[in-house]
């Protein structure tokens, strides 16, 4: 069930409830860490992924704190099959090893074999790593063969053969094949007699055995069709479609692929099963029905498809080109009064007037921005889900790239903004150094991959593992500067090292250092590089950007009281250092912890109201709500949302902000009026702090900013509800 999600918040709530354990005079007993690490397992084979990541992050601390290396790997264990499930395989991968290395203190091989089996798992038939994730089978054989586990020794074994064909080498793999044949009446089952007759097939027909390879692909699908395990069913239906390709028996292959897209389809429909990425597949099934029924529609649907698209992307770079000469053109315009009237009062009207002009101007256009944006991502992702076709078109990764662009340029120019009116206010949460940074490190993983860079981390260990301080702003200051040694690094290595540097009371002063071995900075630069909008050429290169990731790097050092230094030297690298000082203070981040609720109620089907009067984002919000499972009414306008409140009951309202007749202001208070208690969220392109205090004194109880976050969403919707229905 891969839903593409960011866990920002939800991660967020992770992090502190994860510190509970910290703090407590009596450690908890290992038999309630038990009871949460075997509620947290229920919770992840039920696929209720949420609770299940809370419970078993509350027992990683636990067993933590009691140092029990076998809990603490079972825990790390449970959190990275969550993420696997979730599609976030990079992460799974990260819990994975986590998990091996404590498992690797015990003495228990019953989990170190699980444990390398699952990875084999990860990598090779998620990562495509395949070599990597053989290695990993042999290790757990070999620990299955500590404990005479026979038939896990077997399965893994089926593992390894489907891993070797997958790639292709069907003579490394055919002993493993001979091994599970040989085995199989003593530790076979439904599922296995599948995938090992499909193998056995797929075997044959490298050995241009078509006979027995049409054989056993019908004896795997017999036998799949008596079998709960769809997938395995499914797989034997596209092995057995590619082998009649190859006989050239194109209406029987099509069939198969048919029947295969069929039990994907239902597989995918499935809560407990990941959506399958079959983008490749339709088009092979296109190919298919081209050469059987010579549909001739398909190309014209597809050519009106692209075309769209390109219009659509022609539109967002214009867009993101007059949005860019705007700026400049509003900031030289600035520059040129300031610099050219000559009388104070004059210069100081001017100011004034031109800072009031560029809030609103910002405003305006954050918010003219995100509502196109919103339906744009939302119908990016709804063209995918629908035409599975187009998943690999140039043209819709080159439009989802516009968008990112242009919100990521908008959030830019709003956090300056905010700096400058001192609207940033620094947050007190209590967060794990280490966790932090590697969060970072696999944030960027993708920027240092296009570079061919390698990132290493240098914590010094005398800094505590809790402390108290803004995370966000430290996370938004280490992930501007080192993106940009990425950026400018090609073949090398980013270093990012924190030292404590001294100790006063309770503030703990980390000195930070993000160094590269890139192009290097000019002298004559490095007094520009912190202004606004500036941006240092470089030759024979075209670094993107909008020349405000270290203007903000500066104005966020500020709020703490620090400045950065800057140490660089052409075709040498660059170094940016800066100290920051956090708080440590274990009863104050016990107190800070105990502040969180956690909910582990289980989840309801609920209700929810849309009121937009946008069409296209009527839409989208209707997609993403019923996709999860939730009962969703629109309306266009307030007054429909009163009328139709006077006869239904709903557990949320999603609520527009600017709409005609009647705001979402003016529409709350009115419900509010009536006496009804549904919880509001106000769904809205305006940037949060402007409406927050409105919103709040008209009744709303959250806001969300478009486009959001799914996760953010459902994690802000269930807190409301659930609150809403304990409070009745």
């Amino acid at each position: 069930m891969p839903l593409k999600r960011i866990f920002l918040l939800f991660f967020l709530l992770l992090n502190c409830v994860s510190n509970t354990a910290i703090g407590q005079s009596d450690p908890i007993s290992e038999y309630r860490i038990k009871k949460l690490v075997d509620q947290a397992w229920n919770d992840y084979k039920d696929s209720n992924f949420e609770r299940s990541l809370i419970t078993s992050r509350v027992a990683l601390n636990y067993a933590t704190s009691l140092k029990d290396n076998y809990l603490i790997s079972k825990s790390y264990k449970i959190i990275a099959g969550n993420y696997s499930e979730l599609s976030e395989f990079d992460k799974a991968v990260f819990f994975y090893d986590k998990a091996i290395f404590y498992a690797n203190k015990t003495n228990n091989d019953t989990l170190k074999s699980s444990l390398h089996n699952n990875l084999g798992n990860m990598y090779c038939f998620e990562k495509k790593q395949f070599d990597k994730g053989i290695n990993y089978y042999k290790k757990a054989i070999a620990y299955s063969l500590r404990i005479n586990d026979m038939p896990q020794v077997y399965f893994t074994n089926v593992n390894i053969a489907w891993a070797y064909f997958d790639i292709g080498k069907f003579e490394e793999g055919y002993p493993y094949l001979k091994f599970v044949g040989t085995n199989i009446e003593k530790y076979g089952d439904e599922s296995t007699e599948i995938i090992v007759n499909m193998l056995n097939g797929m075997y044959s027909n490298y050995r241009n055995d078509d006979n027995a390879a049409d054989a056993y692909f019908k004896n795997a699908i017999a036998a799949g069709k008596t079998s709960e395990e769809k997938s395995d069913l499914s797989f034997s239906h596209l092995e057995y479609s590619k082998f009649l390709t190859k006989t050239k028996r194109y209406k029987e292959a099509y069939e198969n692929l048919v029947l295969y897209h069929q039990i994907s389809e239902e597989l995918y429909s499935q809560e407990k099963l990941k959506k399958a990425s079959i983008a490749g597949f339709n088009l092979e099934l296109d190919e298919y029905k081209r050469q059987i029924d010579k549909i001739e529609g398909e190309k014209s649907t597809q050519y009106q498809s692209l075309k769209k698209s390109r219009i659509i992307v022609i539109l967002f770079v214009l867009i993101s080109f007059i949005l860019l000469f705007l700026i400049i053109t509003l900031v030289k315009n600035i520059r040129y009064k300031k610099k050219h009237n000559l009388e104070l009062l004059q210069a100081k009207e001017i100011a004034e007037e031109a800072s009031l002009l560029k809030t609103q101007f910002i405003s305006t256009i954050s918010h003219e921005l995100r509502t196109p944006l919103y339906g744009v991502v939302g119908i990016t992702n709804m063209i995918l889900e629908e035409h599975k076709e187009l998943a690999r078109s140039q043209h819709l990764s080159s439009l989802k790239f516009s968008a990112r662009y242009l919100l990521s340029l908008v959030n830019d120019i709003l956090q300056i903004n905010k700096i400058e009116e001192n609207k940033v206010v620094l947050e007190n949460m209590t967060f794990n150094i280490s966790d932090e940074i590697e969060m970072i490190k696999n944030s960027l993983s993708f920027l240092s991959e296009k570079n061919n860079n390698k990132i290493t981390i240098d914590i010094d260990a005398n800094i505590p593992e809790y402390l108290i301080g803004d995370k966000l702003r430290l996370a938004q200051i280490l992930i501007n500067l080192v993106s940009n040694a990425l950026k400018f690094t090609k073949n090398g290595e980013v270093e990012i090292i924190v030292i404590l540097s001294k100790i006063e009371c309770k503030l703990y002063f980390l000195d930070f250092l993000i160094k590269d071995n890139g192009v290097g900075i000019a002298i004559v630069d490095q007094s520009k590089i912190f202004e606004k909008f500036v941006q240092v050429g470089r030759k024979e290169e075209d670094y993107q950007g909008t020349g405000l990731g270290l203007s903000i790097v500066k104005r966020l050092l500020g709020l703490f009281g620090s400045t950065i230094s800057l140490e660089s030297d052409i075709g040498k690298g660059t170094s940016f250092s800066f100290v920051i000082p956090f708080e440590h203070d274990p009863q104050k981040t016990t107190n800070i912890i105990n502040e969180i609720e956690v909910d582990l109620t289980s989840e309801k089907i609920c209700k929810i109201l849309i009121v937009e009067d946008n069409l296209i984002n009527q839409m989208v919000t209707r997609k993403i709500i019923e996709k999860n499972n939730y009962i969703c009414t629109v309306v266009d306008e307030g007054f429909s949302a009163l009328r139709i409140l006077e006869t239904e009951t709903f557990d949320l309202i999603l609520m527009d902000i600017n709409m005609p007749l009647m705001n979402g202001f003016e529409t709350t208070k009115r419900i509010r009026q009536q006496g009804i208690k549904t919880p509001i969220v106000a769904l809205t392109a305006f940037d949060k702090d402007e409406i927050k205090d409105e919103a709040m004194a008209s009744g709303i109880n959250d806001i969300i900013i478009k486009p959001f976050e799914p996760i953010k969403l459902f994690s802000i919707l269930n807190y409301l509800i659930n609150k809403a229905q304990n409070a009745g």
